[in-house]
């Protein structure tokens, strides 16, 4: 028998009921925690019919004994597939004779260890565990052909290994990566954020970060935006702090870890580079509502119209499975999001009573919501082994089929994307007679050669050695990489990095992947159209011509561009404009001949 574990003095303190967190910044606080599981009971006929619903509703048991259903999907067809994430399976259920409730017994048509998140796109089901993505046609009856692994190497999970996913009015696949922890700095930036990724699983970026594990996210039908409901950070208290609805953009930070979408900051969390708390707190996005601390929002789904009266066309739902770290606990529900010309009004009750003896005890934790082609609205309950059936009595249409426009989202995706160089640009235009010119070089790479593929994302993807001629007059530097020769975004953004001081003309190879730089001291990295901070190396289709990567940099005559840490090139050049007085190019070739392995 292994050896138990000490559990992390954190955790121990929280046990005994308060914490002091002291992090050598000023942090003095007391944080009082409790811990407050409700018994599991039964869901009998007589616990269901006290569920409490609005006036005209039902609820009714569609399918029952199914141990751990999590995530829902539902064909064109009306076939329904449930994941099961501890049986590492996903079940097909049908009601073909359309009483309500699934006929039979339900069908395995995958088994993959950890399977969770589900999306269905172009008669395809699409099948999410934690690291690895795959696909597999679906065939008339419902069942799957041969599973196709797309990709292998999404980030490791640790506490929130919960992936889920959706595709967007845009054909792209929108993937959820929780975080590893409750409140850290992650290793890996894919953690805690929103992927984007093309339908064949071969190209992603982030598309948002600072999401502490953002289970359920959809489009609003009428403006297509992006809206999501994310799972807050624990052990901060009863109230603290309130899960969050945000409407998701490309390119924002929404506060996690260090700070709540209220605002409130996370005690004995630090960010990396000297960035304070506040700097990080005035550089995310504040939440658009909040929802109780801890109900833990799981998934969510727009009704589209059809059974429910037509008032509910265009709101959400979202599935709360429940707190178990306060006191009295909050969630076990369903939760309307009212919306009014696509903007979310209130968050309010839709089905409650999972809860029972005030608060003791449940009979169903909610996670998985789908409409079905009735236009009822199915629930899958992880705790019991259930799915409900949520349904308007004098209903009768089908659902509903408005589909959320492509505009908003291609719009964010093609942002910064067809455009000159940088160093081609106007912003970067030199003042008075034109400027000296920097001569640009490295010891990895001759001018126009080609780059080791140790400083590609197929390797190590670390950066290579640059160097400068010096520039009188200079106060700081800039660099952008770019890659003129990629085909979804045109240049891609390998770096951007400014601040740099001007004593400095060069960087060794291998710099820190992160937003602040402490050596050289100050120097500020910003995205790049992968979405992360610091170098991207090259990565160019397998079977391309050699892509060119253009290194450029700029003299300006100032020492601090008015730009965030983070920010995106188009951000910095805009800071730059009118401070240019030197600029230089080295360019560097890339050609991957060998398919790497998924």
């Amino acid at each position: 028998m292994p050896a138990r574990r000490p559990l992390p003095a954190l955790l121990l303190a929280l046990a005994a009921g308060t914490v002091a967190a002291q992090q050598g910044d000023g942090t003095d606080a007391r944080i009082a925690a409790n811990v407050v599981k409700p018994d599991k009971v039964d869901p009998t006929p007589q616990r269901i019919a006290r569920l409490q619903v609005p006036p005209g509703f039902t609820v009714e048991p569609f399918a029952t004994g199914l141990r751990n259903p999590r995530i829902l999907a539902v064909s064109p067809a009306g076939h329904v597939y449930v994941s099961r994430r501890d049986q590492g399976d996903v079940l097909l259920l049908k009601d073909e004779d359309g009483d309500g409730r699934a006929d039979g017994t339900p069908i395995a048509v995958a088994n993959r260890p950890g399977a969770h998140g589900l999306a269905i796109h172009d008669g395809r089901l699409y099948i999410a565990t934690a690291t690895e993505l795959y696909a597999g046609e679906i065939q008339p009856d419902g069942t799957l052909g041969q599973l196709e692994l797309l990709a292998g190497d999404f980030p490791d999970a640790g506490q929130h290994p919960n992936r889920t996913m959706a595709f967007g009015p845009d054909g792209w696949l929108y993937y959820s990566a929780g975080s590893t922890c409750n409140a850290c700095n992650e290793s890996n930036p894919e953690n805690a954020t929103l992927l984007r990724v093309s339908a064949d699983g071969r190209q992603r970026s982030i598309f948002a970060s600072g999401l502490r594990n953002m289970v359920g996210f959809g489009w609003h039908p009428a403006t297509g935006e992006l809206w999501g409901m994310d799972h807050n950070t624990d052990f901060l208290g009863d109230d603290e702090h309130p899960e969050e609805l945000n409407r998701i953009e490309k390119g924002k930070r929404y506060g996690w870890p260090h700070v709540g979408g209220s605002g409130t900051i996370t005690p004995w969390t630090t960010p990396d580079g000297g960035i304070t708390k506040e700097q990080w707190r005035d550089m995310s996005e504040p939440m658009v509502m909040g929802y109780t601390a801890h109900a833990a929002p799981m998934q969510m789904v727009f009704y589209p119209g059809g059974n429910f009266p037509e008032e509910y066309t265009g709101d959400a739902f979202v599935a709360m499975r429940g707190s178990w770290n306060r006191r009295p606990p909050s969630g076990y529900e369903i939760v309307r999001i009212r919306f009014e010309r696509g903007e979310p009004q209130a968050i309010e009750p839709f089905v409650t009573g999972f809860l029972t003896d005030g608060g003791r005890t449940h009979f169903a934790r909610p996670v998985g919501l789908a409409v079905a082609p009735d236009g009822a609205l199915l629930m899958s309950d992880d705790g019991n082994g259930s799915i409900y059936r949520i349904r308007y009595e004098a209903g009768g249409r089908q659902a509903g089929s408005l589909s959320p426009p492509a505009t908003a989202m291609q719009a964010q995706a093609q942002r910064g994307s067809g455009v000159p160089l940088a160093s081609e640009r106007e912003e970067t235009a030199m003042r008075g007679d034109g400027g000296a010119t920097i001569q640009v070089s490295s010891h990895d790479f001759q001018p126009d050669g080609p780059l080791h593929q140790r400083f590609s994302e197929y390797a190590e993807g670390v950066s290579p050695a640059l160097a400068w001629t010096p520039v009188e007059g200079a106060r700081s530097y800039m660099l952008i990489m770019e890659d003129p020769d990629a085909r979804s975004v045109t240049p891609y953004v390998h770096w951007v990095a400014w601040n740099i001081p001007a004593h400095v003309t060069r960087l060794p190879q291998g710099l820190q992947e992160q937003e602040r730089l402490t050596e050289p001291e100050g120097m500020l990295q910003g995205a790049t159209s992968r979405g992360m901070p610091g170098y991207y190396g090259p990565r160019p289709p397998v079977g391309d011509l050699p892509h060119r990567y253009h290194f450029q940099v700029f003299a300006l005559d100032v020492e601090r561009l008015d730009a965030p840490p983070g920010a995106d090139r188009d951000t910095v050049l805009a800071a730059a404009a009118g401070h240019v007085i030197a600029k230089g190019t080295l360019v560097g070739t890339y050609q991957q001949t060998v398919e790497p392995p998924l």
